[in-house]
């Protein structure tokens, strides 16, 4: 059998060691651009719109257009995890936006 161990000494190599901590950090502190999450707020509204949320829960509709250009703004900036929380909130705001047109389509 083989021993694939790898050994690493920090004493032996303490800048190899401090280049892979840094690596590591930068690593787990990027990520990517929200496409999932911006789409799906995109999507929602248009729902919403196409429901009558527009006139019917106008408040919620705006919101959730808020939410996206922010969300847009942010993606622009790459603040990436701060538009993906923009962009599903947003998309949420449109839910509920579409869910009381429905309602009030209903009546």
């Amino acid at each position: 059998m083989f021993d694939y161990t790898f050994s690493f000494s920090l004493s032996r190599h303490p800048l190899r060691g401090l280049l892979l901590c840094l690596w590591l950090a930068l690593a787990a502190g990027c990520s990517s651009a929200p496409v999932q999450e911006m789409s799906e707020a995109r999507q929602a509204i248009e729902a919403a719109r196409a429901a009558g949320a527009e006139q019917s829960a106008q408040q919620q509709y705006e919101k959730a257009q808020q939410l996206l250009k922010a969300a847009e703004q942010l993606l622009n900036d790459e603040h990436f995890s701060k538009a993906r929380k923009s962009a599903a909130q947003a998309r949420d705001e449109a839910i509920q936006a579409r869910e009381i047109a429905q309602r009030e389509s209903a009546q």
